[in-house]
């Protein structure tokens, strides 16, 4: 049996919204329902220690960091973004929108432009130069934004109503393209490719599916979507049939050098698929000895650490179950998976 994995202690005192590592250290920063930013050290046998935060005025939403990592932009309920410098560890306010603002990501794309990219329950996409108070571009959006992702060029952005728009960010005044999510509910998560010679992107949604779309139309074979984060009836099937018990994917987190992936959801469990072999690699469990009638806490976000040997998960609630389902007994647990290689390695073709 394997050991359990290392955890953050007193990661915060309401529900975990984001994690997310950065992008040349070991440092891992937490947005939380308690308004708080907070970083984390984390070593390479997963032991951590605080080094630091900031608050916004409202519930955090989402993270990203800028490319260096010297600076992380987080985003919020307060209908602001906000830059935490770790130099001076001052925090500054970046962006505005009219509602709150549900996803932040940092482009950067090939002609050398670069900004911040925000996007809100207003319906608008913005665009920061990070100098400037003002938006140095707006795109008015078909819903209100639930999450967004970039890689190279491409931004794509997936709204209520399951709308997914495609961005060039080296023209991103308009959408290069709109579609209809392939999944048939409400999407939940979408994360890019790393890969910017196969660009491409994954959609989870809250029906326990997860959609791996390819974008060159020459490559639409590789285009598919898969079960997953679902608890099947098992054998013997009882009369009246037990239903499947279904639970939305709230993660996908690529590995960016096998550009295998993990998933997490409301089972409270974490996937890791290698996609080219349509398989799935390994299962993760944090809580193994849950009893059998007893509701999972979803995993809510998941984190590669910069040099992929530590796969940060945050077990939390994730709102599923609107106000009424928040209650005193939540749990909020990050952990701090050691990543084995043949865990992430894709099968040989």
């Amino acid at each position: 049996m394997n050991a359990p994995d290392p955890e953050i202690p007193n990661p915060s005192t309401d529900s975990i919204s984001t994690i997310s590592f950065s992008p040349n250290a070991p440092i891992l920063a937490v947005g939380s329902w308690s308004r708080e930013v907070r970083f984390y050290e984390v070593n390479s046998t997963g032991q951590s220690q605080m080094k630091g935060g900031f608050a916004h005025e409202g519930p955090v939403l989402d993270l990203c960091w800028v490319p260096d990592g010297s600076k992380l932009i987080s985003v919020g309920a307060d209908k602001a973004a906000r830059m935490f410098d770790l130099g001076s560890g001052q925090a500054t306010q970046v962006a505005a929108h009219d509602a709150p603002i549900r996803s932040c990501r940092y482009g950067v794309a090939s002609n050398g432009s670069s900004f911040l990219i925000t996007g809100g329950w207003d319906r608008s996409l913005k665009f920061w130069d990070l100098r400037s108070p003002n938006p140095i571009g707006q795109v008015h959006l078909p819903e209100r934004c639930y999450t967004m992702d970039t890689t190279g060029d491409v931004l794509v952005v997936g709204t209520a109503e399951r709308h997914i728009q495609l961005f060039d960010l080296r023209n991103p005044a308009t959408a290069v393209k709109s579609i209809e999510s392939p999944l048939k509910w409400q999407t939940r998560v979408i994360s890019c490719f790393p890969s910017t010679t196969k660009p491409g992107y994954a959609v989870g949604s809250i029906e326990g599916r997860i959609a791996y779309n390819v974008i060159p139309a020459a490559n639409a074979s590789e285009t598919f979507s898969f079960k997953c984060h679902r608890a099947e009836a098992k054998l013997p099937r009882t009369n009246p049939p037990k239903p499947t018990l279904i639970y939305s994917v709230n993660s996908i987190s690529f590995h960016k050098t096998y550009g295998t992936f993990a998933s997490a959801g409301g089972d409270g469990l974490i996937h890791i698929w290698d996609a080219s072999a349509r398989s799935r690699l390994k299962t993760l469990n944090p809580t193994p000895n849950l009893a059998t009638n007893a509701t999972p806490t979803p995993i809510v976000s998941t984190s590669f650490s910069s040099d992929h040997s530590i796969l940060a998960w945050a077990q939390s609630y994730d709102w599923s179950r609107g106000h009424a389902g928040a209650t005193n007994d939540m749990v909020n647990r990050i952990g701090l998976h050691l990543v084995k290689d043949d865990e992430v390695k894709g099968r040989a073709k």
